[in-house]
Parts: C-alpha cells; structure tokens; sequence
C-alpha cells in the first residue's frame, strides 16, 4: 500500500457552505419541534400512556446504534489488521462520534425536561439499565476520540492498535446495553428476550456500515476523488453479510418467540394482525431493508455500480427505521398483560392499562425532531472532514492495493 495521504473536504466554498445552511435550516426546524412539544406538552404527539417512546426514539436510537456500527469500519482496519480499510479509519471515528451525538441530543429532547439533564448525569440508579448506558454512551465518545488521536498524531500510532482493540469492545457493550434495555423489560411480551442485545449489535454493524458507504460516497463524489472498484467491491460483500446477519437474527428472534405458547398472541400481532407494524414489518424491515439489499448486492451487475450501491445503502437505512418502528413502538402498542389468565375491561382511552391495542400516530413535529438529530450528525461530519484531514486524497485500486493491480495485471 502507497503511503496515505489525508486532506481537508476542498469542494467550491459556495457549494459547501450551501450544504451547511441545507443542514442549519434542518437543524432549526427540529429545534423548532422541539421546543413546540416541549412548551405545549406530549399532548401535541401522538404518544400515550401506553406508547410512551414514540418515532424520536426510533430515529434517536438509529443514530446511536448506527454511531457504533460506523466505528466498525475502523476496527477491521486496526484490530483485525485488514490494510485495506486502513485509509478509512478516520472517516469511521468522526461519523461514529457524529452520529452519536446526534441520537443522544434527541434522545434527551424527547425525554422531557432537558433542563435536568444535569440530574440524570450526577444522580444514578445501578439498578436501570438506563443509568448504565449513560457511562457507555459518554465514555464511547472519549474512547473515539483518543481513537482518533492514534490514527492523526504520529505519536500516537503505536497504541493505536490496543485502544482501537477497548473501543471495539466498548463499542460492543455500549450496542449490547441499548439492545438490553429492550430485553430487560419483563413486563412488555414483545420485548422480554435476551436475544435482542446481540441482535442490535448486528444490526449496528449493517445500519452504521450503510450510512458510512453514503457518506463516503457522497464526499468523495462531490470532491471529485476516486473510489477503486476494490474497495467498493470490500465495501458491498462486508455489507450484504451484515444484511443478512440481521436477517438471520429475525428470524431466530420470532423462532424463539414462536417456541414458547404464552407468545404466540403477540407474534400473531406482529407478524399477521398487527396492521401498520405488520406491514413494517414484511414490506419495510424484511424485504426493503434485507431482500432487496442481498439481491442488489449480490447482482453480478449491479453490484458493480456505485449508483446501485448507494441505493442499496439507502434500502438498508429506510429498512433499519422500519425495525426499529416495529421494535420500539409496535411492542409498546400491544397490551400489557395486566393480569394473566383474566379479561381486563377498560375505562379509560385504548391501550392505557392494556386490554386493546394501542393506537400511536407520530405527529409532524416527532418526525421534525428526529430528522433534526440525522442534521446535526451530518453537519458535525461536514465541518469535521472540511476542517481537518479526515478524507484520504483517493481511494484508487492503484493507491490502496498497488500488489493487486499488478497480480490483475499479470
């Protein structure tokens, strides 16, 4: 391998801060939403007492689990020494820290009073699961961010192997973490399953790679860099298998759902009564975010071509918000069993102390809000890599692998 060259983002400055306005603006009209539910209440979404985590949450914990599946990338380049993916490792830590820090910041604008957002910092409870993710959630930023420093300073580069290896690790804990806080909850059927956690670690792998294809794309496009067939042939194989990993995963997680009698009433909910989540479920998370995905990927064709690629990076993310709609929300939505073996009969609205099924809407400004948090990921990646030297000059199959140009060649 040639000896890599890093250089700012140096698309025309009116193009550049052209996308950053784009970027403000979304950025304030989430802010705006935010601030709309925050002084008129939760009355204004479309969430109840039943379905307390509503579509913030879904994109909120995308971002999050996206933020640790894009370090992915700079961990086989460093802990599992695979050289190919060496050039891409600073990409990996700036949109991993991004991406994290979008989901949290709508995370905690949704949550309610984001002035106590001191309290929930100093004041913990060992016992929630909750509590826990607050150490991963703010020791993965400082972690990537020493990360970072091993692959940029000089000084740095010999331990950039062994704390590349704790932030591999502690990535893993911090996806394990958010897939348990589901799989904890005993007291909702649909979640209640152990096998969530390494199921959301998959899932991080295939989300978080998808999102770092597009953005790499995307700026190498714009700046008019070359991307090898090579890498984008590496790129593609390591995210078909992730794709189909997180397939794998449903299907084991509905098998072991199906298994056990005293589930079969909410797999039914899911998987063929459940209106809206059953449909998000086969149309969105099953075929649009696996199926298509594997048959594009896999294409002797298409495959080859970056348009396609993107497209299928594009399935991957609109399927992953999908499960994540069905996860979150569409087992909240299902009725609490209050009280095993007897009829419960409700006096209130649908859905608040279980019975019937819960019905939730998100409401424009939910949405707002959640797309707000994508727009601060992306401007924290656009000034990163136009500030600092994030971006390697080319990607070039000559550039990244010169030996397999000239086996190729022979």
């Amino acid at each position: 391998m040639k000896r890599i060259v890093y250089r700012e983002w140096r698309i025309a400055p009116e193009r550049y801060w052209g996308i950053l306005a784009i970027l403000a603006g979304v950025i304030a009209i989430g802010g705006a939403a935010a601030l709309y539910m925050e002084h008129e209440g939760h009355w204004v979404t479309g969430m109840t007492n039943s379905v307390v985590w509503g579509m913030p949450h879904v994109f909120a914990v995308f971002l999050i689990v996206a933020a640790s599946g894009a370090l992915n990338v700079a961990s086989i380049g460093t802990v599992f020494g695979k050289r190919l993916y060496k050039p891409l490792g600073r990409l990996s830590g700036l949109l991993a820290s991004a991406l994290l820090v979008g989901g949290l910041l709508v995370l905690v604008l949704d949550l309610g009073r984001p002035d106590r957002l001191v309290v929930a910092m100093t004041t913990y409870n060992f016992s929630s699961i909750f509590a826990w993710n607050i150490f991963l959630y703010t020791g993965f930023l400082i972690i990537t961010v020493g990360y970072l420093w091993t692959m940029a300073e000089r000084k740095g580069n010999p331990f950039m192997r062994p704390v590349g290896t704790f932030a591999f690790l502690w990535r893993l804990a911090l996806t394990t973490g958010t897939g348990s806080i589901f799989g904890f909850l005993v007291g909702r059927q649909a979640y209640d399953t152990a096998i969530l956690a390494p199921m959301f670690v998959v899932m991080s792998f295939a989300y978080g790679l998808a999102v770092y294809i597009l953005v790499l794309m995307f700026s190498f496009h714009l700046d008019e860099r070359p991307i090898g067939e090579r890498m984008l042939k590496r790129l593609k194989n390591l995210l078909a298998l992730f794709v189909g990993a997180v397939l794998y995963f449903t299907l084991v997680y509905h098998l072991t759902k199906l298994y056990g009698a005293k589930y079969s009433d909410v797999e039914s909910f899911i998987l063929v009564n459940g209106g809206i989540y059953t449909f998000l479920f086969w149309f969105g998370w099953v075929l649009v975010g696996g199926l298509v995905p594997l048959g594009i990927l896999y294409h002797p064709e298409r495959s080859k071509s970056a348009s396609w690629v993107a497209a299928a990076c594009g399935f991957v993310i609109v399927g992953g918000l999908a499960a994540l709609y069905v996860i979150i929300i569409g087992s909240q939505a299902y009725p609490l069993e209050m009280f095993p073996g007897q009829t419960v009969i409700e006096f209130g609205l649908p859905g608040d102390i279980g019975g019937t099924v819960a019905g939730y809407a998100p409401s424009f400004p939910e949405i707002l809000l959640g797309i707000g948090g994508v727009g601060v990921a992306m401007l924290i990646t656009a000034v990163g890599i136009r500030v600092l030297q994030f971006l390697p000059e080319s990607l070039a199959d000559q550039d990244v692998d010169p030996h397999a140009m000239a086996r190729s060649a022979g």
